[in-house]
C-alpha cells in the first residue's frame, strides 16, 4: 500500500474530486459454484471517507432506536409508498430493515434491488438490532462480493488518508 500511494502521488494530476483507493483481488475460485461464493462485510477502522445516509424500515420501538442511533430516514409503510411514488429518486445510500418488514419490501424490490439497496439477511441488513446495524453502516462498514470473473472489488478509503489510516 505504501509503494502504491507514493507512486500515485508522484504522477499526481489535479483532480476536482478526492479519489477513492480500491483493492481488486482475483481469487482462484469458480463463482458459478455455490459453495465457492465469497461474500461478506468488514468495518474499516478509519471509515471509507464517505458520509453514508441510512434508511431504516421499522415501526415502534425499533424506529425510535434507529433515530437515536443516527439513521437519516426512518419509516414504515409510508416510506415504502414514498419510494414507490418517488420515481426512483432516493435520499439514502444503505437500507436496513426489521424482519417483519421484508414481506412488505417486495413492493419496492424492483427499485431497491438493481441499486444494491435491498436489505439482505446474509449481509446483516435485516436485523432486530437496528441501532447496531445503523452504527456499523455509519462507521464505515463495506460489503463485498465476488463478481462473475472471480474478482472482489473493495473501496478502502480516500487518497487523502494517511498511509497508516489506509
Amino acid at each position: 500500500m505504501h509503494s502504491a500511494k507514493s507512486r500515485t502521488s508522484a504522477n499526481e494530476k489535479k483532480r476536482n474530486f478526492t479519489e477513492t483507493v480500491e483493492a481488486h483481488v482475483m481469487l482462484g475460485v469458480d463463482p458459478r459454484r455455490g459453495d465457492q461464493m465469497v461474500r461478506g462485510a468488514i468495518t474499516l477502522p478509519h471509515g471509507t471517507g464517505k458520509t453514508v445516509r441510512v434508511a431504516v424500515f421499522a415501526e415502534g420501538p425499533s424506529a425510535e432506536e434507529a433515530r437515536a442511533a443516527g439513521a437519516d430516514v426512518v419509516g414504515g409503510d409510508e416510506l415504502i409508498e414514498e419510494i414507490r411514488k418517488g420515481g426512483g429518486k432516493l435520499s439514502f445510500d444503505k437500507c436496513i430493515a426489521t424482519p417483519m418488514f421484508m414481506p412488505r419490501l417486495s413492493k419496492v424490490a424492483r427499485i431497491l434491488g438493481p441499486r444494491g439497496l435491498m436489505p439482505n439477511p446474509k449481509l446483516g441488513s435485516v436485523t432486530n438490532d437496528v441501532s447496531g446495524a445503523v452504527k456499523a453502516a455509519k462507521s464505515g462498514r463495506v460489503d463485498f462480493k465476488i463478481d462473475k470473473t472471480a474478482i472482489v472489488h473493495v473501496g478502502l478509503g480516500k487518497i487523502n488518508f494517511s498511509e497508516e489510516s489506509l
